[in-house]
């Protein structure tokens, strides 16, 4: 069962196809966003972070070269419109997976004309969520909605282990820190993950920092302190806070709590004029709520570059994404984490999530 809405219109499952020529398929050229969206209680149904994700998406687009002119509300009520149509359709399910993917349309760019707005190239009649790109190419844009992942409750209650990743990302790829539609690496880790009984795979960098899961963010707990790998978009912040926390610390002011936040690649002089290392971590949609959630208890939250020693001298470990939201990892290979249970800060945040996403 899938409601599947494709350049702008609803089709069967069996007559939803894209051109032979797509250079998402030809070439990988395509971004792609994960959801989750719950049917509420008075029968309606929302979408976990919807503009969050668009707008995610949208940056990367615009990033990496493959769109400057995807309509966020557009392509979100376009979102809405596929989850209504499953949740009308599938009446029995209460949580619905919602897959977004917009590639990079047909190869044939050099061939075509470029559109203006009178022949159709800003889509204004039809409302759509992408304009005619550069050279007139139009992005595919494919939306699925299908009855979720049911995920056992003993993941939850008891933990998952993990195991280490062969896969090494490297901060200099451009493309390491979005979420392109070259997923196969971390999809063969999961594999061999799952072939020794793993819940997920850890991914490090080639400079054998924690970049994450192969499909989640990470996080660590020390000692009351919940730690996270540094993502895109925040490396600047993180290194200037860490510079103005050094200094403080040389003072013996109140910074020097937060001193060790740590930043990718060298530094010297001040704030405004080191270098830094762009991350190749995934800004995480559900990253950002757990942060938030876990600020609001009081819990200091700090961004840092982390090792394995970091990963297994840990207190507790958990993973999210917006699939599953919390999972927590008492197991790395053979090495237990904390006392090997489910830890109360993974507890908590999991609980906090859940009430947001469930309403409960």
């Amino acid at each position: 069962m899938a409601s599947v809405f494709l350049n702008n219109e609803f089709l069967d499952r069996d007559a939803a196809l894209v051109s032979a020529f797509d250079a998402g398929l030809q070439h990988g050229v395509g971004l792609f966003e994960t959801m989750l969206a719950v049917r509420g209680t008075t029968g309606g149904s929302s979408i976990v972070s919807l503009h969050a994700h668009v707008q995610r998406l949208a940056l990367s687009a615009r990033l990496l070269g493959l769109s400057e002119s995807i309509r966020v509300n557009a392509l979100a009520e376009a979102c809405v419109r596929t989850v209504e149509k499953a949740a009308m359709e599938m009446l029995g399910v209460d949580r619905f997976r919602v897959r977004l993917t917009v590639t990079g349309g047909d190869l044939n760019m050099l061939g075509k004309p470029a559109k203006s707005a009178a022949d159709g190239g800003e889509d204004q009649e039809n409302g759509g969520p992408t304009r005619g790109g550069d050279g007139g190419q139009d992005p595919t844009v494919l939306i699925v909605a299908q009855p979720a992942t049911a995920y056992p409750d003993e993941m939850f209650e008891r933990g998952v282990a993990a195991v280490i990743a062969d896969l090494k990302v490297n901060p200099l790829d451009p493309f390491s820190a979005h979420k392109t539609l070259n997923y196969w690496g971390r999809l063969r880790e999961l594999q061999v993950a799952a072939g020794k009984r793993a819940g997920e795979a850890l991914v490090f960098q080639v400079t054998n920092h924690l970049a994450g899961g192969c499909v989640s963010n990470a996080f660590v707990v020390k000692d009351g302190v919940l730690y996270t790998p540094i993502a895109r978009g925040e490396e600047q912040e993180v290194a200037g806070r860490d510079e103005f926390d050094r200094d403080d610390e040389d003072e013996g002011g109140p910074g020097a709590r937060m001193s060790g936040a740590g930043v990718p690649g060298g530094v010297s002089g001040g704030a405004s004029r080191r270098a830094v290392m762009p991350s190749p971590v995934l800004p995480g949609i559900t990253r950002r709520t757990v942060m938030d959630l876990a600020g609001d208890r009081g819990t200091d939250v700090v961004r840092r570059m982390l090792t394995i020693d970091d990963v297994l001298n840990a207190d507790e470990v958990f993973l999210t994404n917006s699939s599953w939201g919390v999972l927590p990892v008492v197991k790395v290979e053979r090495e237990a984490i904390g006392d090997g249970v489910v830890g109360p800060m993974t507890k908590a945040l999991s609980e906090a999530w859940e009430a947001i996403v469930f309403g409960q």
